[in-house]
């Protein structure tokens, strides 16, 4: 079993990602290494999703034992961990201020939902604690330089941070979600938008829900003529638009 760093307390396999410790040079089976075990561990959660990813698949696809994968990695969960460092990509290019935090914040933003749509098994990674690996911090350094010069305290920062990357994950899980579903009942967007008009329409009255009542009457759930993708983009900048509008508000405030 892999010992932690003592100087970090990240595990071994994490202070080997950040360059803090050297690569196990043979494993028990020669040629495995933590590289191939995590690119293993991958493509398992790429093909059949995050929950197929376990020891045993990991080494079944390497042709190695379960139990020497151990000594690269102390546990599933820093696998994962290693898992989401391998596929995130870089921040975007650039000062993050450069042209005003607003313009920063939504690049970040946009770029994180582009990593979540290219690989949604991250999605359902549980989140087990903050950002700790090389590329995380580097995209954390990014979400909090965006907001230099707003008068903003570095804790303000970081919760504005926090409640951003929140909204672009739950946005990300909740299409995701949207798109598995309409897959599994192999209807297109329009077709269980029609349906769920028709359901609502007959399960509603003026009276007891005059709001939802308006709704279907303004056409805002009609099929629309634009492509399912491109109402999915218009949906995520819009909900992005309101946060940073509330963003905007906190940074006005007298402090």
């Amino acid at each position: 079993m892999v010992a932690a760093d003592e100087e970090t307390g990240l595990p071994a396999s994490l202070a080997t990602a950040w360059g803090l410790r050297e690569r196990p040079l043979k494993g028990p089976k020669p040629g495995l290494t933590l590289e191939r075990i995590v690119d293993a561990a991958v493509r398992v959660a790429a093909s059949d999703g995050i929950g197929a990813v376990s020891m045993g698949r990991v080494a079944k696809e390497l042709g190695a034992s379960a139990m020497s994968l151990y000594r690269y990695v102390g546990a599933k969960g820093e696998l994962y961990i290693l898992m989401q460092e391998a596929v995130m990509p870089e921040p975007p290019a650039g000062s993050p201020s450069a042209d005003g935090w607003r313009a920063g914040l939504t690049r970040w933003a946009r770029a994180q939902r582009a990593y979540f749509r290219a690989n949604l098994w991250v999605l359902r990674i549980p989140v087990s604690g903050p950002p700790a690996s090389p590329r995380s911090v580097e995209w954390m350094e990014y979400g909090i330089g965006a907001l230099d010069g707003t008068g903003l305290d570095e804790g303000a920062k970081l919760g504005v941070v926090q409640l951003v990357g929140g909204y672009v994950r739950n946005s990300a899980l909740l299409m995701s979600d949207l798109d598995a579903a309409m897959t599994a009942s192999g209807s297109s967007p329009d077709e269980v938008l029609r349906r769920y008009h028709r359901t609502l329409t007959s399960l509603t009255d003026p009276d007891r829900h005059p709001a939802v009542t308006r709704l279907l009457e303004s056409g805002a759930l009609d099929p629309g003529t634009t492509e399912h993708s491109d109402e999915q983009d218009a949906d995520f900048d819009f909900g992005l638009g309101c946060v940073l509008d509330g963003v905007e508000a906190l940074i006005a405030r007298p402090r």
